[in-house]
């Protein structure tokens, strides 16, 4: 039995220009995330990791950041784990790649020529590691855009070398209309007659797996989100490959490793007393970690007035992310209706007609805008003070 943690697409460095002042924190997060796939994979006392591709966000790098990630690969080889990682899009094996900037091996306190930790690239293929009866293939290119797939004219159903066969490539499986435009493509049926046991993938940042013939394959996601809209990320996978009675089975299993989380949060307008009773109530869910996506919905009364930037920059310093959306709609008007003869029985009896016209048409956002006048105007004829 082979127990493995695959993760992929961690992106240590990355920038974060979108996020200011917080750009420092998610970066710390991603490399938290990281940290915590290390020590699941101690827990778990796994005989592999796989890193399948972008561990780092881009081949502009410091020292110090390269020292730090090679310092928890030497945890794994300190526990005799061993790491075979490879180059992705963002950390590409061109001349300028990181992998060829700094020897990650010598910075993990390894001698040179160790299986414990390998980088494979496309003058190193492969791998076997006798130590737990596994060959690893890693399809990479020196170039960001592949010249073909990956797994173009390959196929390792023949390799005796070893008892398992898994592979690494850091790409889209083919989708077509969707992923045209990808740097490296290759398609399910490349996948079934690769001869692969297990097929480790990165570039999708949301956890996948799926079965292609006999092969089992599986995007782990990315450890921790890189960007704050990511809510099927912070995962890795534990993977467990056994033989009995001469029939091979793989097995897949999602660990949560990012601190990040969302919620999604629907609000009834018609039970929110006030801007100040709303801001109230959300602050309810403060969490550094959270990014929520709050939105207002159903009817609201005339007298309440949301402005939801005011809202956002509220609850700003409360939560990683906040978005507060206002899919809410104002009221038809209640009761009997002024006299026609009269400027208020006009307005409405005229503005409700083009509303009831828009919603038979499905034109809902226009109907909507045209429901706002009406409250505006309702609340302007009855004397109030109204500010847009």
């Amino acid at each position: 039995m082979l127990r493995l943690l695959h993760t992929a697409d961690v992106h240590l460095g990355a920038r974060h220009a979108d996020l200011g002042e917080q750009a420092a924190a998610q970066r710390e997060r991603q490399f938290g995330a990281f940290r915590a796939s290390v020590d699941l994979a101690l827990q778990e006392r796994v005989d592999l990791v796989l890193i399948a591709g972008d561990l780092f966000d881009s081949n502009t790098q410091p020292r110090r950041s390269v020292e730090r990630a090679a310092m928890e690969l030497a945890r794994l080889a300190a526990a005799k784990v061993r790491t075979v990682i490879i180059p992705g899009t963002h950390d590409v094996y061109d001349r300028s790649s990181v992998y060829r900037a700094y020897d990650l091996i010598a910075l993990a306190g390894l001698p040179s020529g160790t299986d414990l930790l390998t980088i494979l690239t496309p003058d190193r293929p492969d791998v076997v590691l006798p130590a737990v009866d596994a060959v690893v293939f890693g399809r990479v290119f020196p170039t960001k855009r592949a010249p073909e797939s990956p797994l173009a004219r390959f196929d390792a159903s023949s390799d005796e070398r070893a008892t398992w066969r898994i592979g690494m490539i850091h790409g889209s499986v083919e989708i077509p209309g969707r992923t045209d435009a990808d740097e490296v493509v290759f398609t399910k049926e490349e996948i079934a007659a690769s001869g692969l046991d297990y097929l480790a993938l990165g570039h999708w940042h949301s956890s996948l797996g799926a079965r292609s013939g006999s092969v089992q394959y599986a995007y782990s996601g990315a450890p921790e989100p890189v960007a704050l809209d990511q809510d099927q990320a912070g995962r890795v996978l534990l993977v467990t490959l056994d033989v009995r009675d001469g029939k091979r089975t793989v097995s897949v299993e999602e660990r949560q490793v990012g601190r990040t989380r969302f919620e999604k949060l629907d609000l009834d307008a018609a039970a929110i007393a006030s801007q100040p009773a709303l801001i109230d109530e959300l602050l309810t869910r403060a969490d550094p970690d959270l990014v929520l996506d709050a939105r207002l919905t159903g009817v609201r009364r005339d007298e309440l007035d949301i402005a939801t930037d005011e809202v956002e920059a509220a609850l700003a310093p409360s939560f990683l992310k906040v978005r507060i959306r206002d899919r809410s709609v104002p009221a038809l008007t209640p009761g009997p209706l002024p006299p026609p003869d009269t400027i208020a029985g006009t307005f409405i009896r005229d503005l409700e007609a083009r509303i009831a016209e828009l919603e038979a048409s499905d034109r809902a956002g226009d109907a909507g805008e045209l429901r706002d006048a009406l409250r505006l105007g309702r609340l302007l004829l009855a004397g109030h003070e109204v500010s847009l």
